[in-house]
């Protein structure tokens, strides 16, 4: 269920959110602009890398079920949303 987004796409939106706080005169630089992007771009890739890990538990925790429960299934689904909703509100208690 996870969505990966490529390097390329990753490195687009990270120029984009930086040409949008240029044009911000609020926004003060502190840094290379460069280095500002690579900064976006390694907190986008942490990011999609912990909604991976929530996911992989999501259905590791169906798979782990007595009772066989076909992927895509309503039953899958309902169990998807709610083990992954609880992987999310875990994290929440521990940032």
């Amino acid at each position: 269920m996870s969505i990966r987004l490529s390097r390329e796409k990753i490195n687009f939106f990270a120029r984009q959110i930086l040409d949008f706080l240029f044009g911000n005169d609020q926004v003060e630089f502190l840094d290379e602009p460069n280095e500002i992007r690579l900064t976006i771009v390694r907190s986008v890739e942490e990011e999609m890398n912990l909604y991976d890990l929530i996911d992989k538990r999501a259905v590791e925790k169906i798979q782990s079920q007595k009772k066989s429960i076909k992927e895509g299934s309503r039953e899958w689904e309902i169990l998807y949303r709610k083990y992954y909703n609880d992987e999310i509100t875990k994290l929440g208690k521990f940032f």
